[in-house]
């Protein structure tokens, strides 16, 4: 004689296929949420190149032909310079730049000295708050994982790996920088100048 609910076994069974689907559904979650956090990283990396890009590219386009004065009062011997030309451990890129926005209409001139340099791994991108004689303020770290900068400077439709100014320009046509980033491998950038190298 046969009953109107389910026997043991028949429970038993219910509730293994129920714990099988959960295993693989937390399993599925499980994954998802790691494929989730690593699209995530990769996404806020590819992020901080194009800022870095967009800094850069804003700087480069804007070079001036002014030298300034370092804090120890001495004029600069050029307007540009880039990839140590007078010897290893300096800046990859020092320059001035035109249009500093002042939206506060403080006494400064509306040109800015930037350098930017590799650092323990880091892309720093450091300004002086005015144009002489003023130290360079803290800073402001453009990418991290860097491993090597290589630049190259375009002038007279030749590349040259440091630029220390020209007779007939002191800033170059183009600047390519070749980075290599610990995780994304080689990433090779090219920026178009001012125009005054043309």
């Amino acid at each position: 004689m046969k009953g109107n609910g389910f026997t043991l076994v028949e429970m038993l069974v219910a509730l293994l296929i129920f714990a099988l689907i959960g295993a693989a559904g937390v399993a599925v979650m499980g994954s998802t949420l790691n494929n989730q956090e690593r699209v995530r990283a990769k996404v806020d990396r590819y992020a901080e190149l194009q800022r870095a890009r967009a800094i850069l590219k804003a700087d480069l386009s804007q070079a001036a032909s002014r030298r300034t004065r370092g804090e120890d009062g001495l004029p600069a011997l050029t307007a540009f310079a880039g990839g140590s030309p007078w010897g290893e451990g300096g800046p990859i890129l020092a320059f001035t730049r035109r249009g500093w926005e002042n939206p506060d209409q403080a006494a400064r001139a509306s040109l800015q000295y930037v350098e930017y340099a590799l650092v323990e791994g880091r892309l720093e991108r450091r300004a002086r708050p005015a144009l002489d004689g003023a130290r360079l303020g803290p800073p402001q770290v453009l990418l991290r994982d860097v491993s090597a900068v290589n630049p190259a400077f375009l002038f007279g439709g030749a590349w040259t790996p440091t630029w220390k100014g020209n007779p007939q320009t002191d800033i170059p046509a183009a600047v390519r920088l070749d980075m290599r980033l610990t995780d994304l491998g080689q990433v090779d950038q090219l920026f178009l100048t001012s125009g005054e190298g043309l």
